[in-house]
């Protein structure tokens, strides 16, 4: 019979806790620690981590030197879905807040993923994603966020800057010209779906399943920055 072992903790900075990284079976699961026993995220179900990416960086793909962003590295799926969706000469920043969650990436769990962290293209950084932005203005093409569990904060309550109108106005100072904002949420949200719109982006929301076809409904959001 499969259980859950505890593999590893990661502290958040800050006083945010701390993240657990667990097997079950032949798979991988982080949680909260403390919390409710929930799972955040686990390497059997990430279609919706798979489509955070692969929406938007189809739609950049054919651009020269595409450079995107990606906050919260998580388990490295949203990373490898970026990695294979763009071309040779494309550079993807993920910025990551937690050290432990890279150091599990650089291990067994970016094993079961097919090691996105080592590719070329590929730069991780330890750092705030919200500091990156504020440093890279005009700086990417497309911002794929999931650093928590939606527009407001989880794991981390200062997280719920990213999705204010501040935030988002960082964001689209951030992207190029009819660059693409996809923001990844565990349900849907009406009004942050209106500060988007409020923010200068002409936003769609899209229902994507958890694993493959079926399981658990997520939205991503794509946002494009009127130009």
């Amino acid at each position: 019979m499969k259980r859950f072992v505890l593999t590893d903790t990661a502290e958040i900075p800050d006083d945010g806790g701390a993240l657990c990284l667990f097997t079950y079976g032949d798979d991988f699961v982080i949680k909260i620690q403390g919390g409710n026993g929930n799972q955040l995220m686990n390497t059997r179900t990430h279609g919706s981590e798979d489509a955070l990416a692969e929406i938007p960086c189809k739609r950049i793909a054919h651009r020269p030197g595409v450079r995107v962003l990606i906050g919260g590295l998580g388990m490295g799926f949203t990373l490898a879905s970026a990695l294979k969706h763009l071309g040779d000469d494309a550079e993807v920043q993920v910025a990551e807040l937690v050290p432990g969650v890279i150091d599990w990436n650089r291990g067994p769990l970016g094993e079961k993923v097919g090691m996105p962290i080592a590719d070329p293209r590929a730069r991780v950084l330890l750092s705030d994603v919200a500091e990156v932005l504020k440093s890279e203005p005009h700086g990417f093409d497309a911002i794929m966020l999931d650093v928590d569990n939606g527009p407001e904060g989880l794991t981390r309550k200062s997280n719920s800057w990213l999705y204010s109108s501040t935030g988002l106005d960082a964001c689209a100072q951030a992207l190029r010209p009819n660059g693409l904002l996809a923001v990844w949420s565990a349900s849907a949200d009406r009004a942050f779906s209106q500060r988007l719109n409020k923010s200068g982006f002409k936003a769609e929301e899209v229902q994507v399943f958890a694993h493959g076809n079926r399981g658990t409904r997520h939205t991503i959001w794509i946002a494009e920055k009127r130009s």
